[in-house]
């Protein structure tokens, strides 16, 4: 009679099998194809509680089992000021997917509770900023961080209908800060629904946005510039099933001969430069 597998042997194992080619393949694809991970790398596995960095956990720990690259990691989680409620549920969540998650604190939403203008853009720039800082105190040359496939597209048409140009999402990133560190999103290639069909067939739940900004404005997420344009590319998957595809394939074809202007390395560009 076959030995009964324990719920953290099936939720492992669901991502090799049942989710293969939607997750496990394609977490496999952007580590090899946009090189992020080399022989010798310390990576801090940044976990906010969410179910894309959780999952990135997950796909870390069988990596670190099957690759042939051998490497460190650690898995960290940083405490900008959650409810107990919250912070419950990602220490629960940890158990579960056997993470030996290192904590530590910051005082982050003390800090954006106080900010009227902007406290996402602040809050996004302090975390890394916490989070670089700690991997780097952990001996680590490079932080993990859980943006997706649909982050991807979505900060790409967000800077062209509300600032006004093209800018991507880069796969890794050397910190400007922090000398010799960098940053590594490994689910670049991974769409969001297939994460969320993981965790509800693994009937797992994650904390969603848990800072105090939006806790005390339930409007900030449902009403916020990127879900407007969650809703704009799920409008033109109707007409077009490929868009989210083709609007991803669009930043890897870059043709700089065709645009007026253009900026690289912090220095614009002209193309009456090369005309």
């Amino acid at each position: 009679m076959a030995r009964e597998l324990d719920r953290y042997a099936l939720i492992e194992r669901s991502i090799t099998k049942k989710y293969r080619k939607e997750i496990w393949n394609c977490f496999v694809k952007a580590v090899k194809d946009y090189e992020l991970i080399n022989e010798g790398d310390k990576i801090a596995v940044c976990i906010s509680g969410g179910k894309d960095s959780m999952l990135m956990a997950l796909l870390f720990k069988l990596l670190h089992k099957y690759s042939e690259v051998p490497f460190e990691m650690c898995f960290i989680v940083m405490n900008p000021g959650y409810n107990e409620l919250n912070l419950k549920k990602i220490k629960e969540n940890a158990e579960i997917l056997q993470i030996d998650a290192h904590i530590f604190e910051s005082d982050i939403f003390s800090v954006t509770d106080k900010i009227t203008e902007s406290p996402c853009y602040l809050c996004a720039r302090m975390r890394r900023g916490y989070l670089y800082s700690e991997a780097k105190k952990l001996g680590c040359n490079k932080i993990a961080l859980g943006h997706h496939f649909d982050d991807v597209i979505e900060t790409t048409l967000l800077g062209m209908f509300y600032g006004s140009q093209l800018q991507g999402m880069m796969p890794k990133l050397h910190s400007t800060n922090f000398e010799g560190m960098e940053l590594i999103r490994p689910l670049y290639c991974i769409h969001e629904d297939a994460i969320i069909s993981w965790a509800n067939y693994n009937d797992l739940r994650f904390i969603r946005c848990a800072c105090s900004v939006s806790e005390k404005d339930e409007t900030m997420e449902t009403g916020s510039k990127r879900k407007e344009v969650k809703e704009i590319i799920k409008n033109l998957k109707q007409i077009n099933p490929d868009i989210d595809r083709n609007i991803f394939n669009s930043i890897h074809a870059v043709c700089l001969d065709t645009f007026p202007r253009y900026k690289t390395n912090g220095k614009e560009h002209n193309f009456l430069e090369r005309y």
